[in-house]
């Protein structure tokens, strides 16, 4: 099976990691599904990606127990094994000085690992309609509203850019428990979602920008602008009608330093 994936190009390995992390657009997913059901080299790297994923998730909310630690260091003389994987998983390359995170996450490929939600999974959660009233400001408060997450506060949207909160949801995001606060404006209504619990990993391929000192990650999910970073160890998301560049607004507004991140 090696020989056939490492003829894969590089379009296929994108979409396919696209694809196993959920970021890969509605319009494409049918056609690569089709592809994949049809060609076992396809099915294979697949199924790899997503196990890459799986393993990166949990490696990056987990500590790694030393026993694991021990038998990667045992297993680590197949290079060529490494080389297959490291090809069929782009976007999770690491070198020089994290060759050994590279190794605990081929161990947990082999292993298995818990799953859990990807950045996709939150912003389509915000497409879904609210179950409860829209939150109140906080008392005293400017700049957030009487909603919040592990510490993570909604902001406050409507005095500095007319956004106004409409209603909440609480749910679940594969197993992990999220709330999505939906705001509107002009018609169009965009949801802001906190994750419980650790952050998750980025997703692959998206545009990186650093405001403040937080790093914001910009992409599309089923058509819509999302983006996506961390808030005091919490994944957020804010995801719906309107452009990368207003989200980004939104995401990095700091309410006159009120709000923490």
């Amino acid at each position: 099976m090696g020989e056939m994936t490492s003829k894969l190009s590089a379009q296929d390995m994108a979409e396919l990691a696209a694809l196993a992390d959920g970021t890969l657009p509605a319009d494409r997913r049918a056609s690569l599904e089709a592809r994949v059901a049809a060609r076992p080299e396809l099915r294979d790297a697949l199924d790899r990606q997503r196990r890459a994923v799986v393993a990166t998730r949990a490696a990056a909310s987990e500590p790694v127990p030393a026993s694991l630690r021990t038998r990667v260091h045992r297993t680590g003389g197949d290079r060529a094994t490494g080389r297959r994987r490291a090809r069929l998983v782009p976007g999770l390359a690491f070198g020089g000085a994290l060759a050994a995170a590279t190794a605990i996450v081929l161990a947990l490929v082999l292993t298995g690992a818990p799953s859990g939600p990807t950045v996709a999974d939150a912003a389509r959660l915000a497409a879904s309609p609210p179950t409860g009233p829209a939150p109140g400001r906080l008392d005293g408060s400017k700049s957030k509203l009487a909603a919040q997450v592990d510490g993570v506060v909604f902001p406050d949207l409507a005095r500095a850019y007319g956004w106004k909160p409409i209603g909440v949801r609480s749910d679940e995001v594969d197993g992990r428990a999220a709330t999505v606060v939906y705001y509107e404006k002009g018609g169009k209504r965009i949801g802001y979602v906190v994750l419980a619990g650790s952050a998750i990993p980025g997703p692959s391929g998206a545009h990186a920008v650093n405001r403040q000192g937080v790093r914001y990650e910009a992409l599309d999910v089923d058509g819509r602008p999302t983006v996506t970073w961390e808030g005091l160890g919490h994944t957020c998301v804010i995801t719906g009608a309107t452009s990368r560049s207003e989200l980004l607004t939104l995401a990095s507004w700091h309410g006159g330093g009120t709000l923490r991140y």
